[in-house]
């Protein structure tokens, strides 16, 4: 049990105190019982509270480098298994419940039951996430603040029980009677100096100390983990990430969820392999192989009305997307990734004529992706009361959409004004011809098909998309700062590897009598060599080797 006592030099260690932070005398062993601990140099340390409160109990947990140790096991456990098969968000326009089962059986269908298939965006992977960060701030401050205040409270002259207890020692004689110990002192700062080292002396003693700044390389790596785990946590922010697969049908300005902006394919184009240039192997199969295909973006910055069908639009920004060449725009990006040929109704620019005065009104455009809900036409005005983009009867007669696609649409609009009736009269419009003579629309538009007909002069009149463009919409805010973190992680393993953080203490006694201590954070060999070489040019010759723990000089 460790217990808070003053140490003969007068210091008052903190309670769980192993060395004194003064002088170094041990303050829990009997002198000469092995060499010291010196990881933390026999700092106290919050985690070591005797009778801890709840917060204590808490801290201690986090504080544990075996805690860490689970916790990233765990979680790297977890990101293994989340690679079994493709997660959910890779896929587009797909029902998970059903895709996983159908496609890999029932360890698909498990997979999705146990929220594997979203592994990365869970809230327990989320959570591990946050533990882990929490271990690595609480595993620092419970460590380096209590360093911080130990390596700036050195004492020069430290205790003998501290000196022969190190794993590199001397003990022997001056090499000359003739040579004061605070000479010998003082003809020692020059040598240490020109090997990088930071002296200070007190009369008969010295410390010796260079790149302590590498005792630091572990608590940066900890502040870069911090960061990197924040900036993946910042990913599930609104706005921050975004990994999404969206369908572009030509001339319609599509919006970008939880951005400002609006993409519009203005228009698609492919160009195709001629047999000629096709491999051997793919020659005759009579194949359509895409060599290049290419979509002229526009990309816009809604002002006004974002959530209306009516956005007002301010364009920002025009590029040519194709495979591997993305729209970039203010961290968006907007990568090709597939195309359809999809001959769809895009806008139809239609006018109302009144059959028996035979006058025309118009034109006004009806857009099939998102129509307006009245028109107002000469003395007319057109209320939507449905729309139908891909418009088909049941059984019973009642219609509905198979689809959301305007693959063949329908309007049903309530119109009033001269000579209607007055709460007005239901019309359905049907701009493709061939769904009008599927669906007879004379005969569904009997009340009013002799008065009113709406529809176009041309098929000048009449926008079609040919080509629907897939891309894939990123956004990552938060990759700046991953990169930060990945820097910063770096910068301290490199600290901690080519840095070693070296001691040595000398104290004399008597005028002659010699003993000298020396702590690495590794390369025990290396400092004991030039520990040797220090003292050969002080005139003490000793081998590297003999200064292995309480070799003393003959």
């Amino acid at each position: 049990m460790l217990h808070n006592t003053k140490c003969e030099c007068g210091h008052q260690n903190p309670v769980g105190t192993v060395l004194c932070e003064s002088c170094g005398k041990p303050l829990d062993d009997e002198f000469g019982t092995g060499p010291l601990e010196m990881r933390y140099d026999g700092i106290a340390r919050r985690s070591q509270r005797e009778n801890p409160a709840l917060i204590d109990r808490v801290w201690r947990f986090f504080s544990s480098v075996k805690v860490a140790i689970i916790l990233i096991f765990i979680t790297l456990c977890a990101s293994i298994i989340g690679t079994i098969y493709p997660q959910e968000n890779t896929f587009l326009n797909i029902d998970p419940s059903v895709y996983y089962e159908n496609t890999y059986g029932l360890t698909g269908k498990l997979y999705y039951l146990f929220g594997l298939s979203d592994t990365y965006n869970s809230w327990w992977y989320k959570l591990l996430l946050i533990m882990i960060g929490a271990s690595l701030i609480i595993c620092s401050l419970d460590r380096v603040l209590p360093l911080y205040r130990a390596l700036n409270k050195q004492q020069i002259r430290k205790h003998m029980s501290f000196l022969v207890r190190q794993r590199v020692v001397f003990q022997g004689k001056l090499p000359s009677t003739s040579v004061s110990a605070a000479t010998f002192i003082n003809e020692l700062v020059p040598v240490l100096k020109k090997k990088g080292y930071r002296v200070h002396t007190d009369q008969t003693a010295l410390l010796a100390e260079k790149h302590r700044f590498s005792r630091w390389g572990p608590y940066i790596n900890h502040i870069g983990l911090i960061i990197f785990l924040l900036a993946v946590l910042m990913r599930g922010l609104p706005g921050w990430y975004m990994d999404q697969y969206n369908g572009f049908l030509e001339g319609v300005p599509v919006k970008i969820e939880n951005t400002p902006y609006y993409l519009e394919n203005e228009q698609f184009t492919v160009e195709y392999y001629t047999e000629e240039d096709l491999p051997t192997e793919f020659r005759g199969q009579g194949r359509a192989v895409p060599k290049l295909f290419e979509t002229k973006a526009i990309l816009y910055e809604c002002l006004e009305d974002c959530e209306s069908t009516d956005p007002v639009l301010n364009k920002v920004h025009e590029q040519n997307i194709q495979v591997n060449k993305p729209l970039k725009y203010k961290g968006l990006l907007a990568y090709q990734f597939d195309f359809r040929e999809t001959i769809q109704i895009r806008s139809v620019n239609v006018s109302l004529t009144n059959k028996k005065t035979q006058t025309s009104y118009g034109p006004f455009i009806l857009n099939t992706n998102s129509p307006k809900e009245s028109y107002a036409v000469g003395p007319y005005v057109l209320s939507l009361k449905d729309y139908y983009p891909e418009f088909a009867l049941n059984d019973k007669g009642i219609p509905f959409t198979n689809s959301r696609t305007p693959l063949a649409p329908a309007f049903v609009f309530l119109i009033q004004g001269p000579d209607l009736a007055e709460e007005g009269e239901v019309y359905i419009y049907f701009p493709r011809d061939i769904d009008k003579q599927r669906f007879s629309q004379d005969k569904l538009n009997l009340a009013v098909a002799n008065t009113i007909d709406i529809g176009v002069s041309s098929m000048e009149d009449v926008g079609i998309s040919q080509f629907t463009s897939f891309l894939n919409i990123r956004m990552d805010k938060a990759l700046p700062y991953i990169f930060v973190g990945g820097v910063i992680f770096m910068i301290g393993v490199i600290m901690g590897i080519y840095w070693q953080h070296r001691r040595i203490w000398i104290r004399i006694d008597d005028e002659e009598d010699i003993t000298i201590g020396a702590h690495t954070s590794k390369n025990w060999f290396g400092i004991r060599k030039e520990l040797s070489v220090i003292l050969g040019k002080a005139g003490i010759h000793v081998e590297p080797k003999q200064l292995e723990n309480g070799v003393r000089q003959p």
